[in-house]
């Protein structure tokens, strides 16, 4: 599979590279960021975490905003970033910024006109990691965060494939999306009408039925607009107390929905993150 190159600055020691390639899964060009550390060679190869961006975002946001490349440095983790959702002229899109592209949800669609590119859970769970894997210095220890919808996106896939990552987060994620506006327009839309197909990407009801467990954190500020109507942390906790599930959740006062709040955080979360991918 060929890498194009886009970008390439240096930061901390290590590199943030932007590349771009033909996905398979999403049948489009895909772009993604990936920041290696100084560490990173082919005699010494580092974990990886992926990060899921939320609602309107690229890959650009995160790896711009958050401030996670000192840190990572520190650890010696790299950090991928995808885009959203598909992009392209042929890409199917909606009027609203909740729902096609920037708006992927990190499911697979089954619904026309949908299905021919939002793929967003094969691309992250499977397409990528390949691809960095046989592409980078990097191990195959993964974990996996993310904001918002991508909170949503990294709970579910992650819960969906304990074997595969060994830690979890999220900032602010979509809590319980079948029970909350942006989560039923995405849900109708990409998987259709048929709302026991919408249970396995619902981060609240796989951690209530929860046998297997990825180790949980998660940071959610008090003062997010979104807190009642869209994000709804109860649920998770709700969840978590009903099935014994190890999830951390921080409510942290008067932070919003914003970077502001991520780059206070994200320092915790790698560390998080670092202990139990270097076990």
């Amino acid at each position: 599979m060929s890498l194009e190159n886009i970008s390439a600055n240096k930061s901390f020691g290590g590199w943030h590279k932007q590349y771009s390639h033909d996905s398979k899964a999403l049948n489009c060009s895909m772009r993604f960021a990936i920041y290696l550390p100084p560490q990173a060679s082919e005699s010494n190869k580092v974990p990886v975490l992926y990060w899921l961006s939320g609602l309107t975002c690229t890959d650009e946001n995160f790896m711009q905003k958050a401030g996670a490349q000192r840190i990572a440095n520190e650890l010696g983790i790299a950090i991928v970033a995808p885009d959203t959702s598909p992009r392209g002229e042929d890409v199917a899109d909606d009027e609203g910024y909740d729902l096609g592209k920037g708006a992927g949800f990190y499911v697979n669609a089954t619904q026309a006109p949908w299905n021919r590119h939002y793929r967003m859970y094969d691309y992250v769970v499977n397409e990528l990691p390949e691809l960095i894997e046989l592409t980078f210095p990097v191990t195959t220890k993964r974990s996996i965060s993310g904001h918002s919808m991508g909170g949503h996106g990294a709970l579910t896939i992650a819960m969906l494939n304990p074997d595969r990552y060994q830690s979890m987060s999220a900032f602010s994620p979509i809590a319980n999306p079948i029970n909350c506006p942006w989560g039923v327009k995405a849900f109708s839309a990409y998987l259709g009408e048929d709302k026991s197909t919408w249970l396995k990407h619902d981060a609240s009801v796989l951690m209530s039925k929860a046998t297997q467990f990825v180790p949980a954190l998660i940071d959610q500020g008090q003062g997010d607009d979104f807190l009642v109507e869209q994000l709804k942390p109860e649920a998770l906790s709700n969840a978590a107390e009903q099935s014994g599930y190890p999830l951390t959740l921080n409510m942290q006062q008067g932070y919003d929905h914003s970077y502001y709040f991520i780059s206070s955080f994200i320092e915790s979360h790698l560390h998080f993150h670092a202990k139990h991918l270097n076990m």
